[in-house]
């Protein structure tokens, strides 16, 4: 009987143990969670219609279609990056490339989530991909 008690107590503490790990690395195999990560190249460049570009780690997209991004009232703000290289695959990406905007293109932040390529005179606007 002892036992028993004994063993259905392990069994309980154990239990609480691994119900409560959660440091991100969960030795629980039944558990479902998975890390978040923010996108990267390879998640756009699947779509032959991308636009996109790499600095400091983000992925940014070409927000031109997303209707509230173009209703906003945004200023110019400092520049952040220029891009240096083009390319389309993205085990070719790094930080400041491109697969569209030209070498030279610079980039600035405004005072919105919205971020401004100036290519020719033109702003073309852009979001920051990030999950969270």
């Amino acid at each position: 009987m002892f036992s028993k008690l004994l063993l259905s107590l392990s069994i309980l503490f154990i239990s609480l143990l691994l119900a409560c790990n959660d440091d991100g690395y969960s030795i629980n195999p039944f558990s479902s969670s998975s890390s978040i990560t923010n996108p990267t190249p390879k998640d756009y460049l699947q779509n032959d219609n991308a636009d996109i570009f790499l600095l400091d780690g983000y992925v940014y997209s070409n927000a031109q279609d997303v209707e509230w991004v173009t209703e906003l009232e945004y200023e110019v703000g400092d520049q952040i990056g220029e891009i240096t290289k083009q390319a389309d695959k993205a085990s070719q990406f790094n930080n400041e490339t491109a697969n569209r905007l030209p070498i030279g293109t610079k980039i600035f932040e405004t005072n919105t989530p919205a971020y401004i390529a100036i290519v020719n005179g033109e702003e073309i606007l852009y979001l920051k991909m990030v999950e969270g």
